[in-house]
């Protein structure tokens, strides 16, 4: 998020290129913000557009101490979609439709060519909207109160579970007033990589071993098991697709952004590559299964999850095979 007061320094791409002193493009091949000590960028993890405070990067560049950013929350803290979404409670397609609210869109800031409002207008929109008040958005119990944030809600669960491993949903769910459904999926996803972490540190342990070694409880062993082997498919597969998003940006397609890959209904895993204005296409969308492909929906790029490879207008295949090369796959798009 962009901390109150904190726009005007707001830096893009371009802008950290500027000061650096080279063009936009070598910024996106060397990729520079990555290396170990850069300061992180004040977009949220989710964000297309990544975004920097322009004092911290000059203080990097500069061989200086970097300075902090104020950690308090404000009223006038500039929240990005994802971030307004957490606050409402509700997924980034809904805030979609939140944000045409007037009591939103009048409070909508452009900060570095990406909208953002000011946290109380994010929160005061949250609290009218008539028959939902925050104590009940995004499924919560009835009752139970707003008592965390749905975007510190995996950090939560996270405190309780190293607590205890043995931490069951239900009290998950008692302590931080959320569904029971919520927590037993939060709880399966952070056992299974946790599990994943420790088969990394000790491939000589088997998943079952893994689970045990932790401290989970038998009764949780085939959720965290199921989640472990879905966390062990997306790490593997993460580092192809960023090499690809990678190689976008390199060639000017599309944003600097981190893989975001997905395992849909289906069971495949997926990963979605938003284009910039004047790409040959809207978006790219890799399955497992069939390979890239451009999409003409840059909203909703991945679409329907079918069984079938899909087929139609606006949709071709980039490459023979399910994982081309990069440089295929920037290939047959300029193509």
């Amino acid at each position: 998020m962009i901390r109150a007061g904190r726009a005007e320094r707001v830096q893009t791409l371009a802008d950290l290129a500027a000061a650096i002193g080279v063009s936009e493009k070598t910024v996106r091949n060397t990729r520079p913000y990555t290396a170990e000590g850069f300061p992180a960028p004040v977009s949220s993890p989710d964000a297309q557009k990544l975004l920097w405070d322009s004092e911290q990067t000059a203080a990097h560049l500069a061989g200086q101490p970097v300075p902090a950013l104020p950690v308090d929350e404000s009223d006038e803290d500039l929240l990005d979609r994802h971030e307004a979404a957490a606050e409402c409670g509700v997924g980034v397609t809904t805030w979609n439709t939140y944000k045409r609210d007037p009591a939103v869109a009048d409070h909508l800031r452009m900060v570095g060519g990406v909208e953002h409002w000011p946290r109380q207008a994010v929160r005061s929109f949250r609290d009218s909207r008539p028959g939902r008040g925050s104590a009940h958005a995004g499924g919560r119990p009835q009752g139970s109160g707003d008592l965390v944030p749905r975007d510190q809600i995996l950090d939560r669960v996270t405190e309780l579970l190293d607590q205890d491993p043995a931490v069951t949903a239900t009290t998950v769910m008692d302590e931080l007033g959320i569904a029971m459904t919520t927590a037993t999926a939060h709880l399966a996803t952070l056992r299974g990589r946790h599990i994943t972490d420790l088969l990394e540190a000790h491939p000589d342990l088997t998943s079952l071993q893994a689970a045990e070694h932790l401290g989970y409880p038998k009764i949780t062993h085939r959720r965290a098991l199921a989640a472990a082997d879905i966390e062990q498919r997306v790490r593997a597969a993460r580092p192809y697709v960023q090499s690809v998003i990678d190689a976008l940006a390199a060639a000017g397609y599309a944003e600097p952004a981190q893989a975001d890959v997905t395992l849909r209904d289906s069971g495949a895993l997926a990963a979605a590559a938003r284009l910039l204005e004047g790409a040959p296409a809207p978006a790219l969308v890799w399955d497992e299964r069939f390979g890239w492909r451009t999409t003409p929906n840059r909203r909703h790029p991945m679409g329907k999850d079918s069984a079938t490879r899909p087929e139609g207008t606006g949709i071709r295949y980039l490459g023979r095979t399910e994982r081309p090369a990069a440089a295929t796959v920037v290939a047959a798009l300029r193509a």
